[in-house]
């Protein structure tokens, strides 16, 4: 059976290591399962932060996606942040990443968001071309970070 659903606690282990993977091939980001996984419990038990999406065929995952929500100023009311695609390698180009942004789309929609918006790799062009196809915009806003030691 195939399906897009939203994940559940049992699903970190399978969601962190697709972290893994996109982590992997990021220029930015490292892989650290134990960080990934204590991320995604938090968005688990704390529905009203955001959603992990995930594909699943015959009891596997085989993709994800997160849409994490805040509020926008500049709109009066709630916006998503879509993060964390990601496809296993070998089932790229099937329509998986296609069934999770349409979905990811309708969860936001629902949700009462105003606006969607994601962050790339520059050099990603599938994914730029990807992203285009699903409805998105490239945007004349540049992406400043600073990184922070953290709490306790």
């Amino acid at each position: 059976m195939v399906q897009v659903r939203t994940a559940r606690l049992a699903d970190i282990d399978a969601c962190a290591s697709l972290l893994g993977v996109l982590f992997g091939q990021e220029a930015e980001f490292t892989p650290e399962y134990d960080v990934q996984a204590r991320s995604l419990t938090m968005i688990l038990e704390h529905p009203e932060t955001g959603r992990i999406l995930v594909y699943e065929e015959k009891g596997r995952i085989l993709g994800m996606v997160l849409l994490l929500f805040t509020i926008s100023t500049a709109l009066g009311g709630r916006v998503a942040l879509l993060e964390d695609m990601v496809v296993m390698p070998g089932r790229r180009r099937k329509g998986i990443g296609a069934k999770l942004m349409e979905r990811a789309i309708i969860e936001a929609e629902t949700a009462g968001c105003l606006r969607v918006t994601l962050l790339t790799d520059r050099d990603n062009a599938a994914g730029h071309g990807f992203y285009q196809s699903a409805g998105f915009h490239h945007s004349p806003m540049v992406v400043f970070r600073k990184q922070l030691k953290g709490g306790a």
